[in-house]
């Protein structure tokens, strides 16, 4: 079994797991972004999106560049869209099957026959 290979998996999804972290990855989907655009996007305090940017940095999976007095932010690479996306996806999945969940709970708690109560809303033998 290769541990490190699962280690390493495991802090790059450690490393994503701010919400924060994952606003701005969406954002720079867009493309290159000016620090002061994700700021106004963000709505944060810059000392939180700067601690989250380096974790981003370091992780390799953003870059950073200087233009002037201002710095702009990119994806190193399509792949980081590609996952947000395939996360986009399993999440709509998941959301849609709770939602249809839901909906079978508040017609068993409206008492439709068929789901062990009776029309009159008394409960079945269950």
């Amino acid at each position: 079994m290769a541990v490190a290979l699962y280690q390493a998996k495991a802090e790059f999804f450690r490393m994503l797991g701010h919400p924060v972290r994952i606003r701005v990855l969406e954002l720079l989907q867009a493309g290159p972004t000016p620090v002061r655009d994700l700021l106004a996007e963000l709505e944060i305090e810059p000392s939180s999106l700067s601690q989250q940017l380096a974790v981003l940095r370091r992780s390799g999976i953003v870059t950073a560049t200087r233009e002037g007095t201002t710095v702009v932010y990119a994806l190193a690479g399509g792949d980081v869209a590609d996952l947000l996306r395939a996360a986009r996806r399993i999440l709509t999945g998941l959301i849609s099957e709770q939602h249809a969940l839901l909906a079978e709970l508040r017609a068993a708690a409206d008492g439709v026959p068929g789901d062990g109560s009776r029309a009159d809303g008394v409960p079945g033998d269950c």
